[in-house]
């Protein structure tokens, strides 16, 4: 099922890709296209660091790849990229 590798959410495009009959997507794009921020990499940033002081184990495994490494999650190299 493997479709359009960007997927846009009103004016902003959010990278994506399709494994393991899963979407995964950036995150950063999302939180840019959520806030309306330049600065969404900042922004994720700081909202993971709240949310660690905090205790939540929502953002333990959560790490910011660069979007050409997502090819490599697609050839089970994930484990190595992590």
């Amino acid at each position: 099922m493997e479709q359009n590798n960007i997927v846009v959410f009103g004016s902003r495009k959010i990278r994506r890709t399709w494994h393991n009959d899963e979407w995964y997507f950036s995150v950063v794009d999302v939180c840019g296209a959520l806030t309306e921020r330049a600065d969404a990499g900042t922004y994720w940033r700081k909202l993971k660091q709240g949310l660690k002081e905090e205790g939540s184990e929502v953002v333990i495994f959560c790490h910011g790849l660069i979007a050409p490494i997502l090819e490599a999650i697609k050839s089970n190299e994930k484990n190595e990229l992590l």
